[in-house]
């Protein structure tokens, strides 16, 4: 279907930093918007029901936005269900320590592919086509990175690799994460897979690999990806083996800037705040897993308007949308005004935007010759949609229903509800047999 067109939509169209709804049809040719005709929806509701045409696809009057980005996934913690705990879990650095880095430590190749599946089925059942990946797997470090573009690539999503690198299980592994960094950097990236230099928290990174981070930052251009003052943990642990609090010590080391994102950014002062937007550097925020972890969240009055915010998942679900969501309730729960808490979505929608464009300066705004990369949720909607009240619909309306369709390129990925082109019953099972066997890795 490189020629196709859609018809009876919402497209959401992005214009001068305003979503712009507009009723009409879409058509795509060779994996581009070639012409956006518009017409009256109260026409479309007085109109008969057409028998299906070849190459039209009939939206029904639901909308159209720009595809989901996640902005902090991890691939690598999707087979971590239901598996045995042993440990105390009574605080963020013993969650780390009893579970997390104990899943890490046991995937292999194996795995690492079954996750990467699984993530991308999830996301493409979401509407994420865009995905920036923490990845860790510190005993098969080599050719991880690679393995996950391979899967993205052969599914059509775009994403941001990184490889954790930490000194939490010694210098060798921590050399080898630098290095299957730069190895990935030199082998693979292209216009649908880009990379960024992954380092796993201050807390857990000595100067020497700081030091190594610092050179390929510089060598390559890179942002960096970070978990940044998750938890108090990270504060008290830097101090006492650098002297320096974690904003400080990657300024040291010259490693912010206008490509890094600072994950979670809970634990910060307010000169930490300036700090960071003086350097350009993103804040995603998971508050998901913030929530799930009761390690706090951030004190969003603190937070200076410059910094770009950015939102992921910690690979706890494959939904931004619903992250959007709880963003949104926090901010009325900790005493936003619903206007102050809706310039505040609107403002993370355009500081998404933009940031996604130091990556993928293609990204749509859904506009003639832009990619055709959008979703159709499963949302009509009740009342006129404009301008003026799209956030409305948005958050009381479509984050609350399916994805209907997704669409990268001109190609569907998913038509109505149901995957193209994939055998979700046969990886299903290549992912249970993976996943059985980290279970019995796990003690």
């Amino acid at each position: 279907m490189n020629d196709f067109k859609i018809v009876n939509a919402w497209i959401c169209k992005i214009e001068n930093g305003q979503v712009v709804p507009v009723f009409g049809d879409v058509h795509i040719s060779n994996g581009r918007i070639f012409s956006i005709k518009t017409k009256k929806f109260k026409t479309y509701l007085t109109q008969k029901e057409k028998q299906k045409e070849k190459n039209i696809y009939d939206a029904k009057g639901r909308v159209i936005t720009i595809p989901q980005v996640n902005f902090h996934d991890h691939f690598y913690s999707r087979l971590a269900k239901g598996l045995r705990i042993s440990g105390e879990m009574n605080n963020f650095h013993n969650i780390l320590k009893n579970y997390w880095w104990k899943v890490d430590k046991a995937l292999d190749l194996q795995m690492v592919e079954a996750s990467a599946q699984m993530a991308v089925i999830e996301s493409i059942k979401n509407g994420v086509t865009y995905i920036f990946d923490h990845h860790a797997s510190p005993n098969a470090a080599g050719g991880s990175l690679t393995t996950i573009a391979k899967i993205l690539k052969a599914h059509k999503l775009r994403g941001v690799l990184c490889f954790e690198t930490t000194d939490r299980n010694g210098t060798n592994l921590a050399e080898l994460g630098l290095h299957e960094n730069k190895s990935f950097i030199n082998s693979f990236a292209d216009d649908d897979i880009k990379s960024m230099l992954g380092l796993h928290a201050s807390f857990t990174l000595a100067d020497d690999t700081l030091a190594g981070a610092e050179k390929l930052v510089k060598d390559y251009n890179l942002g960096i990806h970070i978990h940044l003052c998750e938890d108090l943990v990270d504060r008290k642990v830097s101090k006492q083996i650098s002297g320096q609090f974690p904003v400080k010590r990657l300024i040291k080391f010259n490693l912010l800037n206008n490509k890094s994102i600072l994950a979670h950014g809970i634990f910060l002062t307010k000169q930490e705040y300036q700090l960071i937007d003086e350097y350009g550097s993103a804040i995603a925020y998971n508050v998901d897993s913030n929530l799930n972890n009761n390690v706090g969240l951030p004190k969003y009055r603190n937070v200076l308007a410059g910094i770009p915010i950015l939102l992921g998942t910690d690979g706890m679900h494959a939904n931004p949308g619903r992250t959007m969501k709880n963003y949104f309730l926090l901010l009325r729960h900790f005493g936003f005004s619903f206007n102050e808490t809706f310039k505040m979505i609107h403002k993370v929608f355009l500081d998404q935007l933009m940031f996604i464009q130091e990556y993928f300066d293609d990204f749509p705004n859904l506009q003639v010759n832009n990619r055709a990369d959008f979703i159709i949720w499963d949302y009509v909607p009740p009342t006129p949609l404009s301008k003026d009240n799209f956030w409305g619909h948005y958050i009381y309306g479509m984050l609350e229903r399916a994805i209907q369709s997704t669409v990268q390129q001109g190609k569907f990925l998913m038509k109505d509800k149901k995957l193209i082109g994939i055998n979700e019953e046969k990886i299903n099972k290549e992912i249970y047999k993976q996943g059985d066997k980290l279970f019995y890795r796990i003690k």
